[in-house]
């Protein structure tokens, strides 16, 4: 074959520029330290560096995510462990306050500092990180805590992304901290009315005419005392006839509400028999019933987590054998033929033994719970232990509180505007309830006024004596229909409430005149629920309102029947010593107060705060503060331990992936030297068959 010149030089420039090109190459790649710079030299190098690029910048933001929420959670940790110091502080303070030997200036010097400790809570619970606050949820900007101890985060959780679609939670939220659940307390509730042995503290009537009341001893009743040691008796013969009468009614755990007379219970039977007969009424198995040191009914629920249990109970005996029937028993018709199986028939007794033992024989009256609260017009409270729930809330200023939350029967959350009020009702339906609205409105009238609950919800009643225009409650739906008495929501209470309370009722019978009745009461009051599902009432007019509000089951007093109120909503009902819902600056206040007033131990017989639960109750609350504190402190440690663990795995995972790109993309220097030199080798060669090829002629062949 013959080869051309055009041929040999094309060859030549070829290898020449083939060469060239790769060590231009190796050079490139020792230079920058990289085996492509674009695309298309190696796409499969470029994908999988792409791929490995975004590992990389997901496991950076990875890294990134936890170390922030890492140090909000560590910090988180320790400010919890300092609010746990802190409230064990307050135990042994309280423990010392306990101490019977404490003079009043002793007690005052101990709630000083309790004042300050609780100060100190407060500025632990507003701390703050980065300009960012622990303790408000996903509102990082807002101060958790108020200056009246109300929290005003949220409940939301912050999150931290460590990849693959997982998050992991790192704050601890004040509504866990400050309000929350703990779901493994039982509820424990407690009568406040102490009682002792009328036989020990009246012997010349109980035991002998011939002993002289100077030998009365102060003895607490216990479960061995008999029933008549409780209740008393005319003379010293224990087998006098008289019949004791206990008006009973309460909550039981799963939230059915109940009232019952107890009637078969003798003098000749034990306290424990009473407390046997109590604790079947809410299911021999669901709770128990005892009696503390000082002659208190305490119960407790079995069902742990449940915040319904609730409690009331009255005591009567007859002691006049005139009458002609047994006053104690309110269904007796001989008595009471006009007002049979009310509670109220009681009223016409009196708490002092003497009095209705010996002086004017009659209706000896028994309490076991009492609160202070006042009743609205037409409702008696001469003894005030009768009553349970037709009581006015509780005024602050410019605002009227209930003390009863409205709790779900179902997971024991707090109501809120758009629960209904048959989640909450202690009955199976609303059918037939009327709840009546009394007291006094913004401008100082009178009302009163039924809330009717049935297939066609409606309203009625008077303002100042004057009847009110009839009006439905209307549902928010497009066609606004009447609300049905199982389908009324909270949101549709508050509006009917405070419609009343501003004295703006409907004009008519619409749903626009219900609306702007709704909207002209908003300008002048709210009505709300708050966190823990009470109730409250601010008037927006008047800085010191002169309202007051009564809302209560209109079969409140009817004993005719052994289903309770459908709803509570303030009520003279027993102490909560302890409870799943924690409201942790509100039993602070109230675990202080105990000892700024000397009270060791609940006694709603003192006219001061009555409903307090004295220094020794306060000691047991402490502890449950501190437990349910402590328990979210080891959550929180929890929560950094992931995190950091999570960090740890990140930067090893960043560091087996760069390894792992630095393969696929980074230049073999020793690999690359190795190929320039026999690139090199190899050019000089070519370099030097080309000058030897080039010299050659015909001249040389002949």
């Amino acid at each position: 074959m013959r080869i051309t010149s055009g041929s040999y030089y094309n060859n030549i420039y070829g290898e020449n520029n083939k060469i060239n090109q790769q060590l231009f190459d190796v050079n490139k790649q020792i230079s920058s330290g990289l085996k492509i710079q674009y695309s298309h030299e190696n796409p499969g190098i470029f994908i999988d560096t792409l791929r490995l690029d975004d590992e990389i910048t997901t496991l950076a933001q990875i890294k990134n995510s936890t170390q922030n929420a890492y140090k909000l959670s560590t910090q988180t940790d320790t400010t919890i462990g300092e609010i746990v110091k802190t409230i064990e502080s307050m135990k042994v303070k309280m423990v010392n306050a306990a101490n019977d030997v404490n003079s009043e200036s002793s007690l005052q010097a101990i709630a000083k500092e309790l004042r300050g400790l609780q100060n100190h809570l407060v500025t632990l619970a507003n701390s703050s990180i980065g300009g960012q606050y622990l303790f408000s949820g996903t509102a990082t900007s807002v101060k958790p805590i108020a200056a009246d101890g109300s929290y005003q985060g949220n409940d939301q959780n912050l999150e931290a992304f460590l990849g693959a679609g997982f998050k992991q939670k790192y704050n601890i939220s004040g509504s866990q901290l400050f309000t929350g659940d703990e779901s493994k307390t039982n509820r424990t509730v407690s009568s406040n009315v102490s009682h002792m042995s009328l036989t020990d503290l009246y012997p010349d009537i109980m035991q002998s005419t011939t002993m002289s009341r100077t030998a009365a001893e102060e003895t607490y009743i216990s479960a061995n005392s008999t029933i008549r040691d409780l209740m008393g008796d005319t003379d010293d013969n224990p087998a006098t006839s008289y019949s004791p009468h206990f008006y009973i009614q309460g909550t039981k755990s799963d939230g059915t509400t109940f009232k019952n007379h107890i009637s078969s219970i003798t003098m000749d039977n034990k306290v424990e028999d009473l407390l046997t007969a109590i604790k079947n009424e809410y299911g021999s198995d669901q709770v128990e019933v005892t009696l503390n040191a000082h002659g208190q009914i305490e119960i407790v629920d079995k069902i742990s987590g449940s915040s319904k249990l609730d409690f009331h109970m009255v005591g009567a005996v007859d002691f006049d054998s005139l009458n002609a029937g047994d006053a104690a028993d309110i269904s007796d018709v001989a008595m009471y033929a006009a007002t049979p199986n009310e509670i109220d028939n009681l009223q016409s007794g009196t708490t002092n033994f003497e009095t209705a033992a010996v002086t004017t024989p009659g209706l000896f009256i028994k309490e076991f719970t009492k609160s202070g609260f006042t009743t609205p017009t037409g409702t008696p409270n001469t003894i005030e232990g009768i009553n349970y729930d037709r009581t006015n809330f509780i005024k602050d200023g410019a605002k009227l509180l209930s003390n009863v939350s409205q709790v779900l029967k179902t997971d024991n959350t707090a109501a809120s505007a758009s629960t209904k009020l048959l989640d909450v009702s202690g009955n199976g339906t609303l059918v037939g309830t009327t709840l009546n609205l009394q007291g006094k409105n913004i401008d100082g009238f009178d009302y009163d006024i039924q809330i009717n609950l049935a297939a066609a919800s409606s309203v009625s009643g008077t303002v100042n004596g004057v009847p009110i225009t009839a009006f439905n409650i209307y549902n928010a739906d497009a066609t606004r229909t009447v609300a049905g008495a199982d389908q009324v929501t909270y949101q549709q209470l508050l509006d009917v409430v405070n419609m009343t309370m501003s004295g703006s009722l409907p004009i008519g019978n619409t749903a626009a005149q219900y609306d702007s009745a709704t909207t002209a009461a908003n300008a002048l009051s709210a009505t709300t629920l708050d966190r823990a599902g009470r109730m409250v009432f601010e008037d927006k007019i008047y800085p010191s309102t002169q309202a007051s509000i009564a809302l209560y089951d209109a079969s409140s007093l009817d004993y005719s029947t052994t289903s309770g109120s459908a709803l509570s909503f303030n009520a003279n009902s027993a102490l909560t010593l302890r409870d799943p819902k924690t409201d942790l600056f509100a039993q602070i206040e109230e675990i202080i107060s105990s000892v700024e007033q000397g009270k060791k131990r609940a006694n709603g017989s003192e006219s001061t705060d009555p409903r307090n639960i004295g220094v020794q109750n306060a000691i047991r609350m402490m502890d449950d503060l501190s437990d349910h504190v402590s328990r979210l402190q080891t959550e929180a440690g929890s929560y950094s331990q992931t995190l950091q663990a999570s960090s740890n795995r990140t930067d090893l995972l960043l560091i087996s992936t760069k390894t792992l790109q630095s393969d696929v993309i980074d230049t073999d220097i020793a690999e690359s030297q190795l190929k320039l030199q026999q690139l090199t080798l190899n050019y000089q060669a070519l370099l030097s068959n080309i000058s030897k090829v080039s010299k050659l002629s015909l001249v040389n062949y002949l």
